[in-house]
């Protein structure tokens, strides 16, 4: 299985900015590919869009920023879990970890 973290995100988001300083390290160091789509890049945001909008088809109850793991998100993805918000990196590192054991 090729799993994938997709976090979405947005440049003026102060709370996404604290997770990137330990986000995709923790990512790579778990094994999972990190691929982060701020909203301002509209090219990359729009290859992603329709997992997003799979999770969130009004994008209400999104948070800031929002992580989705997810299964071959080229092809055919499968969204298997999610983390949204602000997390502490112990935290964080946990919450994904128990993604990868469902």
């Amino acid at each position: 299985m090729s799993y994938s973290l997709i976090k979405f995100s947005s440049e003026d988001c102060g709370t996404c900015h604290r997770m990137s300083f330990f986000d995709s390290k923790v990512s790579e160091e778990l094994g999972i590919e990190f691929i982060n789509v701020k909203l301002q890049d509209t090219m990359v945001y729009r290859k992603y869009r329709p997992i997003l909008l799979k999770q969130y088809p009004t994008k209400e109850g999104m948070g800031w920023p929002t992580y989705l793991l997810v299964d071959s998100p080229q092809s055919d993805f499968k969204i298997i879990g999610e983390l949204k918000g602000g997390i502490a990196k112990g935290e964080f590192r946990e919450r994904l970890e128990k993604l990868l054991k469902k």
